[in-house]
C-alpha cells in the first residue's frame, strides 16, 4: 500500500522531483560534510513508499551520477551520506531489490482480499462481536428464476454500495502503489521498508473497514443522504442514495489519487529527459507545491476515512498525515535536496512557498 500511498507512495515516503548531478559542492570543489547534511530530526515514515512512495515525493535523480572529491577522484553520490539514516527511502541508491519488490507486491495484493473478507464476509462482524461492538448486518435476498422446468429459488447476497466503495478504495490504493513501485520508482525498496509500508496501509484500511461496519461509527448510517442519478431497481424505480460523508469522501479519494499519480508521472517524464539533468522539476503541479504528491496522498487518505467513519476519523487521519509529512518526510527531503542542489533548492523554496497544498500550506 504502490501508494502504501502511506504513509504510503504515494505511499508518501519520498518526494523526488529533481534530475541531475550534485550541485552542493562548495567553490573549492569539496563536498559538504555529512554532519551538516544529517543534522535534522530523525524518524521513520510509515505511510507510503516513494522512490522517485506509503507510498510519492520530490527528490533528485541520482542515477549513478558521481561527484568529484578534493582529490579529483569521483565517488557515487549515494556514498556522500546525504540521506537521513532513519529515512525509509534509499535516496540516491538506484537499483532494484527483488526481495523487497516481491514482498511489497505480495503484501499489498493481499490487502484487498483481507478487506473483502471483512466487508463482504463475516470476519469483520465476528471481530467486532468479540469486542462487544454491534455491527451492521448483511442481508440475503431471495431470487426466483422461472424456466420451462419450473421455478428455481436461490439466495443472493448483495454488497451494499458503501461497502463496495470502500472495497474499491482498498483495491485502488494497492494497485496505485504497486504501479508506483514497478513503473515510476527507481530507488531501492528494501524488504524491511516494504513490510513497514504495507503493514501501515493494511492496518489503516482495516480500521476503516471496521469503522464502516460498526453501528455506532459507520458513515453508512449518517445523514443527510444524496440521491444518486440512477435506479437500484429499474422495474420499481427505486432510487439509490448515499450519505453525504461517503459521497464527499469518494470525491476526495478520487481527486487525491489523481493528484498523486499525475504529479509522479509528470516528474518521471521530466527526469527521463536528458536535457533536464541538474534541474529540479517544476512542471505541472510541482510548480504549485513542493511536495504536491504528499498533499494528494493526504487528501485520498482522509477521503477514505471519511467514507468509512465520517468527519471525526477523516480529521484525525488528515491531521496525522500532515503532521507526519511536515515533521519527518519533508524534513528528510529538504536535507537531501539542500545537500544536492544548494542555491537552486533555495530559489525553488522562495518561488514555490507552499509545502503540501497550493494556496493554503
Amino acid at each position: 500500500m504502490t501508494s502504501v500511498e502511506a504513509s504510503p507512495p504515494s505511499m508518501g515516503l519520498g518526494s523526488e522531483h529533481a534530475n541531475g548531478s550534485n550541485k552542493a559542492a562548495s567553490a573549492d570543489g569539496k563536498l559538504p560534510s555529512i554532519d551538516k547534511i544529517d543534522s535534522k530530526p530523525n524518524g521513520k515514515h510509515p505511510a507510503e513508499p516513494n522512490g522517485k512512495s506509503n507510498i510519492s515525493s520530490s527528490e533528485p535523480d541520482g542515477g549513478g551520477k558521481t561527484s568529484k572529491s578534493s582529490s579529483g577522484k569521483t565517488a557515487p553520490f549515494s556514498a556522500l551520506g546525504s540521506r537521513n539514516p532513519k529515512d525509509l527511502i534509499q535516496r540516491g541508491i538506484y537499483k532494484s531489490n527483488p526481495l523487497g519488490t516481491a514482498t511489497f507486491i505480495g503484501l499489498r495484493a493481499l490487502d484487498p482480499l483481507l478487506q473483502y473478507k471483512l466487508l463482504a464476509g463475516d470476519w469483520g462482524t465476528r471481530l467486532l462481536s468479540k469486542l462487544n461492538i454491534s455491527s451492521i448486518p448483511l442481508y440475503d435476498y431471495l431470487a426466483e428464476t422461472t424456466t420451462a422446468a419450473g421455478t428455481k429459488s436461490s439466495i443472493i447476497r448483495y454488497l451494499p454500495l458503501p461497502r463496495l466503495l470502500l472495497l474499491l478504495m482498498s483495491a485502488g490504493s494497492s494497485l496505485k502503489q504497486i504501479y508506483w513501485l514497478l513503473g515510476i520508482s527507481r530507488e531501492e525498496l528494501t524488504p524491511a521498508a516494504a513490510v513497514e509500508v504495507s503493514v501501515f496501509n493494511t492496518v489503516v484500511n482495516t480500521l476503516c473497514s471496521l469503522l464502516l461496519l460498526g453501528t455506532s461509527t459507520s458513515a453508512a448510517l449518517s445523514t443527510p443522504r444524496i440521491t444518486l442519478p440512477f435506479s437500484f431497481n429499474s422495474a420499481t424505480g427505486t432510487s439509490m442514495s448515499l450519505p453525504l460523508p461517503i459521497a464527499i469522501g469518494t470525491i476526495m479519494y478520487v481527486t487525491g489519487m489523481a493528484i498523486e499519480t499525475l504529479s509522479e508521472r509528470t516528474r518521471k517524464k521530466f527526469k527521463d529527459d536528458e536535457a533536464n539533468k541538474g534541474k529540479i522539476c517544476r512542471e505541472g503541479l510541482w510548480n504549485k507545491a513542493r511536495h504536491i504528491n504528499y498533499g494528494g496522498y493526504t487528501l485520498w487518505r482522509a477521503g477514505y476515512a471519511l467514507a468509512a467513519g465520517g468527519w471525526i476519523p477523516a480529521l484525525g487521519v488528515g491531521a496525522f498525515q500532515i503532521w507526519h509529512f511536515v515533521s519527518r518526510s519533508t524534513v528528510y527531503m529538504a536535507e537531501y535536496m539542500q545537500s544536492r542542489y544548494g542555491e537552486q533548492w533555495e530559489k525553488y523554496k522562495k518561488e514555490v512557498p507552499y509545502l503540501l497544498i497550493p494556496g493554503i500550506y
